[in-house]
């Protein structure tokens, strides 16, 4: 029994020193760490007032800190990776670098409100903090914690084996990659119409939570401390809705109970006419994802609709940026006009 135990426990040691010391997948999970840490490092120099925007990945595809930060004349960071990384990660982080006058804009996936408190646990943030900031992810509880100790698998193991030996070849560094995907602001590029697929996008279908799932879930809870917290320290946080196809039905009644998320916390709102809705040939490979043309489209929008919140004068896009909306499918000449 005494020889089982010590089995056990020289097994249990075994796999926390491989995950924690050793293993890593640097071409998956190490490309998103690598992002965030880059745009927290810029975050980190911008003067105040800034605008941060935090979101899933429909926040630096679908939207544009150059263009929003220009047409407000306000410095920008487009802070938001992909869905799945914990919001609490996300907003510990970006807290530290938050300062009164600040302001967040916060166009949230729909999903990222109804996450329950065991999928939080499993966000896929916590493989990295285990191995490289366990300080921080003992901050965000013993429950992920030991998610992120004890939440991988032989195949992650097997998958990690694999991309260390790929990116000791020389393949798939992702400083390089991120340079090439990402700008100054942190906003995806290269997101061209041409290189969208149509016939996947129209395979693509989703049901967003409904308005009670968006009430009890947990990741509303999560979102709700963050506007209470940083609203009482000076800062802006203003909700919006994320981009979607305008092929998925969105009742009132949802967009009330995101909206009742901030506004009750002592936050701001902002409801675009078309609820960031558009036609799915605007996008470019997800219903998050709208192509550069678009991003800019909504961005220029979403400029306009944060100005009178934030009480600042906002200026004509530029006649590059006013070029590349209008190659927007939905811009049908608009832009030009305005």
């Amino acid at each position: 029994m005494r020889r089982l135990v010590v089995c056990a426990l020289a097994s249990i040691a075994l796999y926390l020193a491989a995950f924690g010391l050793v293993l890593h997948r640097p071409l998956s999970v190490g490309m998103l760490r690598h992002e965030m840490a880059a745009k927290l490092a810029r975050g980190a120099v911008l003067t105040s007032p800034k605008l941060v925007i935090l979101a899933g990945s429909n926040a630096p595809f679908s939207h544009s800190c150059r263009v929003i930060g220009a047409m407000l004349g306000i410095n920008c960071e487009n802070g938001g990776v992909a869905v799945g990384i914990g919001l609490d990660d996300l907003f510990t982080r970006w807290a530290a670098l938050l300062h009164a006058g600040d302001v967040v804009y916060l166009p949230l996936e729909m999903q990222q409100y109804d996450v329950t408190p065991a999928q939080n646990r499993m966000s896929i943030d916590g493989a990295w903090l285990f191995r490289d900031d366990r300080g921080l992810l003992w901050r965000l509880g013993v429950g992920r914690f030991v998610a992120g100790a004890f939440g991988n698998t032989m195949p992650d193991g097997l998958e990690a084996l694999a991309e260390m030996a790929a990116h000791a070849a020389g393949m798939g560094h992702p400083r390089a990659l991120l340079a090439a995907q990402f700008d100054a602001e942190g906003d995806r590029v290269g997101t061209t119409l041409a290189t969208a697929d149509p016939a996947f996008l129209a395979l693509l279908h989703r049901v967003d939570p409904r308005a009670r799932g968006i009430r009890r879930g947990y990741g509303t809870a999560i979102i709700a401390r963050f506007v209470r917290t940083e609203v009482a320290r000076g800062v802006i946080v203003i909700g919006g809705l994320p981009t979607d196809f305008d092929t998925v039905a969105l009742p009132d009644a949802t967009i009330a109970a995101v909206r009742a998320v901030f506004v009750t916390r002592g936050g701001l709102f902002l409801e675009l006419p078309n609820h960031s809705r558009y036609p799915p040939a605007d996008f470019y490979d997800s219903e998050d994802h709208l192509a550069q043309p678009c991003q800019y489209l909504h961005s220029i929008a979403v400029a306009r609709g944060l100005a009178p919140l934030l009480h600042r004068t906002v200026a004509m896009p530029s006649a590059a940026v006013r070029h590349r909306a209008g190659r927007c499918p939905s811009a049908v000449g608009v832009v030009a006009a305005r």
